[in-house]
């Protein structure tokens, strides 16, 4: 008797002992935890991103006719129709914080899957946390090369990263110059110093000397300042035949603000993405955004051809206040869908049978609303079937310009100088 009576001690006291998270979701829900910036300069980027999770959770969780995974039925089927429910955190930007909040949801929420985190920074010193406590964490946005080059089992990542895209930059230019007959011969860098601007340039550095360009400057500068005088000055008397920067939200606004102050006119300006591609950049700068050339997965003009865009888009705008679908969100959203399929072929919330199924993902291209061949994980944990595209500020909306025969609009080249611009 008195065996038995400590027997259930010990029982009680080890569940007393486990997350609270993790031993009541494990019948009903899965738990993910998912971290942000939902503050800050970039705060706009993560609020879309967490919609577009939202919108995520609501067609797993509920019925629906849409054309990707587990949108048929209620919940996870495998799991017994087990629900999905996230764990919402704001990183503000900063690795230390979105360490901090990786552990404490492992450790304390139980969550059965990390996902996130848009700055590369931030999801590299998280995802340390995960895979020393081997938990699955899966990354839609983040593009720092160095993120699937750490030997990491749990670490997996759906879009292109920088060297991709920095490659799709110079297949451009390089079909550019046939296409148009211009010369383009040289290039200035201009790049914020976290860890994914400076990786940043670091690729286009390499890739400019690879391909034939000579590099007039490749000037890092400190991220979040408050000036840009000396260095838009310095790259105004360079003046390259395309100008290539990294710069997040308001680094990029005040890099425009600067240039136009200046009058600094680049002819061809091609941007990594982040900044530039923020729904604000183009929503604040208004006509001075004009002819901005900026690399992404995706745009909403591909909806000609992915007919799912709109329809998933219909979806997200009831989550996102009104606003339409954007490369940050469209990449949340399916590197979500790729996690919540990978536990139901699982079918468990095991974390290593999570893993094992996110190793045999294999996702066909008709179930995507971004233009890749698919998704399918590569032994270091990249997705293998990426490709992108250039897009272009024409009349206030990006639009597709580059591959040449996905493209919506005709290049406008050169870019429009500040004087023509305040004609517009």
């Amino acid at each position: 008797m008195k065996i038995t009576k400590l027997l259930s001690f010990v029982v009680l006291a080890a569940l007393a002992a486990l997350p609270l998270g993790r031993a009541t979701a494990a019948q009903n829900e899965v738990v993910i935890g998912v971290i942000y910036p939902l503050s800050g300069p970039v705060a706009q980027a993560g609020i879309d991103a967490v919609a577009a999770l939202n919108t995520a959770v609501e067609i797993i969780n509920n019925e629906s006719n849409l054309n990707v995974p587990l949108a048929k039925g209620k919940g996870l089927p495998n799991l017994g129709g087990a629900k999905i429910r996230i764990v919402v955190a704001d990183h503000q930007g900063k690795p230390d914080i979105g360490q901090g909040e990786a552990e404490r949801m492992i450790t304390q929420e139980g969550v059965h899957a990390m996902y996130g985190a848009y700055y590369s920074s931030v999801t590299a010193a998280g995802s340390q946390v995960a895979e020393r406590n081997q938990i699955p964490w899966v990354n839609g946005e983040s593009t720092s090369p160095k993120l699937t080059t750490r030997g990491f089992k749990w670490f997996f990542r759906t879009t292109p990263h920088d060297g991709e895209f920095t490659q799709l930059m110079f297949e451009f230019m390089n079909d550019f110059k046939k296409k148009l007959g211009k010369e383009l011969k040289s290039v200035s860098i201009f790049h914020e110093d976290t860890l994914w601007g400076t990786d940043s340039g670091s690729v286009q550095n390499k890739m400019a000397k690879e391909n034939g360009y000579k590099v007039l400057q490749k000037i890092a500068y400190r991220a979040k300042t408050t000036s840009l005088t000396p260095s838009v000055q310095i790259l105004k008397a360079a003046d390259a035949d395309v100008f290539l920067p990294s710069s997040y939200t308001s680094d990029a606004m005040l890099f425009m603000r600067t240039a136009k102050e200046l009058d600094f006119n680049p002819k061809l300006l091609v941007a990594q993405n982040a900044g530039y591609t923020d729904p604000t950049f183009v929503a604040t700068l208004g006509n001075d955004a004009e002819g901005v050339i900026t690399r992404s997965p995706f745009n909403t003009d591909l909806a000609k051809t992915i007919p799912l865009i709109n329809e998933v888009n219909a979806a997200f705008k009831k989550h996102s206040d009104g606003r339409d679908l954007s490369d940050v969100p469209v990449r949340a959203f399916t590197g979500f869908m790729v996690l919540a399929d990978a536990i139901n072929r699982a079918g468990s919330t095991d974390p290593e049978k999570i893993r094992k199924a996110l190793t045999e993902t294999n996702m066909p291209s008709d179930q995507l609303i971004v233009p890749w061949k698919g998704i399918k994980f590569g032994p270091d944990g990249q997705n293998q079937l990426v490709r992108g595209i250039l897009m272009q500020v024409q009349k206030g909306k990006y639009c597709t310009v580059y591959p040449f025969d996905l493209a919506s609009c005709e290049l406008v080249y050169p870019m429009p100088t500040w004087s023509e611009k305040a004609k517009m």
